[in-house]
């Protein structure tokens, strides 16, 4: 477990090779793939990979300015150059997340399935095989900024719900199109199948957490996919009554 008295890795990088993690030991896991853009500081980069492990590590509340600087192998000058403050920080590093996830999500394997369920299911399938490493190299920054701050940061609750949303909303066309091919007709919608599909993934990340092993995530998506499984082969059962 990370304390605040921990010594923070300093980051390094890897990539995805099918549902296959290549590389070594990598702090800030497979979120800390790098977005090249022409406009975003070099040093502004690294402080926000580096807040990817570090609040994932300790939490938002315990992670200090100090230990993001360290992670990044920063000053605190270099720090306040491009943050006033941790909440703003953090509120860039939710945006910094989502582009990435954006990107590894969009180009997984699974996309170039031509059916839509299968599309889905290889979602799961992804999200499955990426519960690789330490318990802050593949949980989700998002859910754990707002477990702490949905009250005291409103802010930060905004942009996790904001970036949480626009995932899920990704899962929505295939839905759409599964629902569309498969005759399912029911009581809910598919922006709400959606949600609970982050719903079970967020609760895994919790799990996880508590028993301190990915174990317990892995049969969540085992038990998500094999609902989904269901789900489509028995569309009559999803009428509603």
């Amino acid at each position: 477990m990370v304390t605040s008295s921990d010594t923070v890795q300093p980051v390094e990088k890897w990539h995805l090779t099918s549902y296959r993690v290549v590389g070594t030991f990598i702090p800030t896991g497979w979120y800390s793939m790098p977005i090249a853009t022409e406009t975003q500081h070099d040093s502004k980069t690294k402080l926000l990979d580096a807040a990817l492990y570090v609040i994932r590590a300790k939490g938002y509340s315990a992670a200090r300015v100090e230990d993001v600087c360290e992670a990044a192998g920063l000053t605190k000058g270099s720090f306040f150059h491009h943050f006033s403050s941790k909440e703003e920080l953090a509120l860039a590093a939710a945006e910094h997340f989502s582009a990435i996830a954006d990107d590894i999500f969009s180009s997984a394997p699974y996309r170039s399935l031509a059916d839509p369920l299968d599309r889905i299911l290889g979602y799961v399938d992804f999200r499955k095989a990426i519960l690789q490493g330490e318990l802050p190299e593949y949980t989700c920054l998002l859910g754990t900024m707002v477990q702490e701050t949905y009250q005291t940061h409103p802010m930060i609750r905004k942009a996790c719900d904001r970036c949480i949303g626009a995932h899920a909303a990704t899962l929505v066309p295939d839905i759409e199109r599964a629902v569309q091919k498969y005759g399912i007709r029911g009581d809910w919608t598919v922006e709400s199948l959606a949600y609970y599909t982050q719903a079970v993934i967020q609760g895994a990340f919790i799990l996880a957490k508590a028993q301190h092993s990915s174990e317990v995530a892995t049969a969540c998506l085992d038990h998500l996919r094999q609902y989904l499984v269901l789900l489509f082969a028995h569309p009559l059962t999803s009428q509603p009554a």
